[in-house]
């Protein structure tokens, strides 16, 4: 199976390469990407440390864990009301 994307730590990875002194087209030839990639990382990671990208990813999992509950629930709600209106 093929692999989804670069995970936040090599994204910083090459990030704090290009500030450190290396040219952004020696940096993505090094890593691989385009450099419309870097700057699109660089816009969203810019300024983060690794503690937030961590924080960040276990904040959306979580919030995808309530979301499925909240549609469970929902789900729940409304089998449950057709089921009383159907009793009377």
């Amino acid at each position: 199976m093929a692999r989804k994307g670069h995970t936040e730590e090599e994204i910083l990875r090459v990030l704090r390469e290009a500030e450190s002194g290396g040219t952004v087209v020696e940096v993505c030839r090094k890593h691989g990407i385009s450099q419309q990639s870097f700057y699109l990382w660089k816009k969203k990671y810019a300024g983060s440390g690794l503690s937030a990208l961590r924080e960040l990813r276990q904040l959306r999992g979580e919030n995808s864990k309530l979301k499925r509950l909240v549609a469970d629930l929902s789900l729940d709600r409304h089998i449950l009301q057709e089921i009383v209106a159907k009793k009377l």
